[in-house]
């Protein structure tokens, strides 16, 4: 099935550990994607994860968080369901969404990000 495909390009993966590092002083904008391995929809949705990390690597971070091994990050951006994603600009959480988005639509909001400058 299309969601087994082995990606080529290795997407960042955000943990508890390596969020600060990762992404407290990253200048672009920021997408995270909650997900766990036995998430159906996040399969669906993590090869067009994938693909956005590639095609936006220098101009935003695209990176994915597994919310079964990272729980403290779970937490703190207060995942009720999977998968979610998190839009973060100058260290603020800009936009949320759950569910199903499909690919045409997460590079629209990250395009909206890219070169904005979102207050502080």
């Amino acid at each position: 099935m299309f969601w087994n495909r082995k990606p080529k390009y290795q997407t960042v993966q955000v943990t508890d550990t390596n969020f600060n590092e990762l992404v407290s002083n990253v200048e672009t904008p920021i997408l995270l994607d909650f997900y766990a391995e036995w998430c159906g929809p996040c399969k669906v949705l993590g090869p067009f994860i994938d693909e956005l990390a590639e095609e936006y690597e220098g101009k935003a971070l695209v990176a994915k968080v597994n919310t079964e091994l990272n729980p403290a990050l779970s937490q703190a951006f207060k995942i009720k369901s999977i998968p979610t994603m998190v839009v973060i600009k100058n260290n603020k959480v800009v936009e949320r969404f759950q569910g199903l988005v499909p690919k045409p639509d997460l590079a629209d909001i990250l395009d909206k990000y890219i070169g904005v400058e979102v207050e502080k």
